[in-house]
C-alpha cells in the first residue's frame, strides 16, 4: 500500500521549484498545483466512499453501510488533516505532524462504545481513502 505521507510529500517535491528570486512564478503557482491535488483527493475519495456505501447497503444492509459512511468520513477527514500538515512543511515545520492519528483512534472507540457503529464496516470505511491515493498515484505516474 502507498504511504499517504509519503505520497504526499512527493507530490510536494513535484511541484515547480522556485525561480532565483525565491519566490515561485505568478503563472504557475506551486500552491495552486497542490489544492488542485487535494480537491482530486478529496472527490476521488468521496465518489469511491459513496460507491462503496451504496454496493454496501444493497448487498447488506443500511446498518453496515451507515457504519461505511461514518468510517469513510473519518477518513476524508484524517486526509484532510494529514494535507493540512504536509502543506506546512515548506514553512517552518520538517515532519509531518501527528494530531491527524487521532482520527481512526476516536473512530475505533466511538464504534466500541456505540451500538449504531460497527467497528469493521467503520474502519474499511476509514480505509477507503486508500484507493483514491493509488488512483491519483496511477494517473499522475
Amino acid at each position: 500500500m502507498i504511504d499517504s505521507a509519503r505520497f504526499l510529500r512527493r507530490c510536494l517535491q513535484a511541484l515547480p521549484s522556485t525561480d532565483q528570486g525565491g519566490e515561485l512564478p505568478l503563472s504557475d503557482n506551486g500552491m495552486e498545483d497542490y489544492a488542485r491535488l487535494q480537491r482530486r483527493l478529496m472527490l476521488a475519495t468521496l465518489v469511491v466512499s459513496l460507491f462503496a456505501a451504496l454496493v454496501t447497503a444493497l448487498r447488506f444492509d443500511l446498518h453496515v453501510a451507515r457504519s461505511l459512511l461514518v468510517g469513510a468520513f473519518a477518513g476524508l477527514l484524517y486526509l484532510r488533516l494529514l494535507a493540512r500538515s504536509v502543506a506546512r512543511l515548506g514553512g517552518g515545520s520538517r515532519q509531518v505532524g501527528r494530531f491527524q492519528l487521532v482520527v481512526p483512534m476516536l473512530l475505533i472507540v466511538a464504534s466500541s462504545r456505540l451500538p449504531q457503529l460497527d467497528l469493521l464496516p467503520a474502519f474499511l470505511g476509514f480505509l477507503l481513502y486508500k484507493p483514491a491515493l493509488i488512483v491519483q498515484a496511477v494517473i499522475d505516474g
